[in-house]
Formats: structure tokens, C-alpha cells, sequence
């Protein structure tokens, strides 16, 4: 199973804007040395592993977050597809915007490695494709996020009596050298079982059509813990045969304990 479907489902599909301007929050949701693991299931094979790791760090001498992101195929899965992924995101710690973005991906033989500087005043993107030895340069839209940001824009910003259960919301991202845009629905709270007990979580599909890949109309869903800290529980995808799942299977610095029940 590729890593790309890996990281789509679990940080991709929690790219998940709600509001095309920056809002403000006194509600501290994460800090410096907060770690996220998960595993990756297909059926009842599994196949990959991923992390987030955020730290504080210095760039161009000011204080940034560095979001670094880590996934691979495991097991059985390795002998037939051996994958590893490697995501940087440096972002400001007030606003989330993105600084600089790095992707280097090794799925099988196929590599990507990209490097991407934004100039949020200018609403430019640099892209450095360091493996074709080519640079461009691409007008951003406002507010874009790239891939590992938006989730910490996510976390930071939610607020769910800015929305309505049912309601479509859109996001703005710029991934893979493009602005994307993309529709979601909240779909309000649910209780699920998970392997540290039963957490309340907020709902969301985002729209997707159905392809190579994916079954169809709402065929991602995603749980984040309805509490202070709004980490991402649970992915999930319907795929044209089976369906593939990540689940929360340890973390480490929180900045509040997450609300989990004995099951």
C-alpha cells in the first residue's frame, strides 16, 4: 500500500481550513515536544506506520514550529512495497502560516523531492524540485496552507459554534506545486472505540469523487477529539476494494490530558 494514501489519509484529509482569513484563539491546543504515532490498518493487516513530531525551532532568527512528518510501510507490506516519507513544515507560531515546506518521498522507486519557501506578504510560493533541478515560482492564494500546516491551522482555529452540523465549508492549500481547493462537511460529534478507550470526536468527509482509488462521494472520514488538544483519532477511506484505516496508537506532550474513557 503506497505511503502516499497513508499520509492523504491521515494528513491530507485534515487539511481542513474554516476560514479563509486568520482568526484568533487564547486556547493553547499545542506546544513545543508534542509527538503523534499511528498505525495504519488494511483490514486486519498492518501495513504502515506514521508520525508528527512538532518542535520549536529557529529560522532566518526567528522562533517557528517545525511539524515533521514521518510514514512507512511495515511488515509484510515492506517486502512487497518498501516506502519511506518524509514531510517538514515550518510554520509561524502565532499565525500557522507556512515558511518553508519540504517533501522527500521514496514509494517504490518513485522519489519526489521538493523544497518550498513562501512569502506570505508577496502571496508567492518558491518551489525548488530539487530532483529535476528546476525552480519556479507560483502565486498563492490567501491564507494557503501546505500540507502539514493546516492540520495545526485546524487544531488551532476550530471552533464549532462557527459552523452548523451538515454544513460544507471550503479550504484553500497549496500542495504538490498548486493551489487546490476542497470542500468538507462537518458532520457534529461522535463517541468512538479506539485502543486507549472511548473519546468524543468532531465528524468530518471531505468531498471526493470516486477514482482509481477512492469508492466514491464521502469516501474519507475523519475524528478529531473533541477536546483542547483537536488531534486527529482516527482516518478513514473506503476504497474501491476495502477500506483503509489510522488510528491514534500513542502520543507524548499534550498540552492537556485527552479525554479518553475505560472502555
Amino acid at each position: 500500500m503506497k505511503i502516499n494514501l497513508l499520509l492523504f489519509s491521515l494528513i491530507f484529509s485534515c487539511n481542513l481550513i474554516f476560514s479563509q482569513k486568520n482568526g484568533t484563539t487564547s486556547i493553547k491546543r499545542f506546544e513545543d515536544g508534542e509527538i503523534l504515532e499511528y498505525r495504519l490498518h488494511y483490514g486486519i493487516f498492518n501495513t504502515s506506520y506514521a508520525s508528527l513530531k512538532l518542535n520549536n525551532v529557529t529560522l532566518d532568527n526567528k522562533t517557528v514550529y517545525h511539524a515533521a512528518g514521518y510514514g512507512k510501510t511495515t511488515g509484510l507490506a515492506r517486502l512487497f512495497f518498501k516506502v519511506e516519507d518524509y514531510y517538514d513544515s515550518y510554520f509561524d507560531v502565532n499565525t500557522i502560516n507556512p515558511l518553508l515546506f519540504k517533501r522527500n518521498i521514496d514509494e517504490g522507486g518513485y522519489t519526489k523531492n521538493l523544497e518550498i519557501v513562501f512569502d506570505q506578504a508577496k502571496q508567492m510560493a518558491y518551489i525548488n524540485n530539487r530532483k529535476e533541478q528546476k525552480r519556479t515560482e507560483v502565486k498563492t492564494e490567501p491564507n494557503s496552507q501546505d500540507l502539514i500546516s493546516s492540520l495545526y491551522y485546524l487544531r488551532k482555529f476550530f471552533a464549532t459554534e462557527d459552523i452548523q452540523e451538515n454544513e460544507y465549508f471550503n479550504i484553500n492549500m497549496f500542495y504538490d506545486s498548486k493551489n487546490r481547493f476542497f470542500k468538507l462537511q462537518y458532520l457534529g460529534k461522535e463517541i468512538i472505540n479506539t485502543r486507549l478507550g472511548k473519546i468524543e470526536c468532531l465528524k468530518f468527509k471531505p468531498t471526493t469523487k470516486r477514482s482509481r482509488i477512492f469508492r466514491g462521494e464521502g469516501s474519507i472520514t475523519i475524528w478529531l477529539s473533541n477536546d483542547q488538544n483537536r488531534i486527529p483519532v482516527r482516518i478513514q477511506a473506503d476504497l474501491l476494494i476495502g477500506s483503509i484505516k489510522a488510528d491514534l496508537n500513542n502520543f507524548d506532550g499534550l498540552v492537556s490530558p485527552l479525554l479518553a474513557k475505560k472502555k
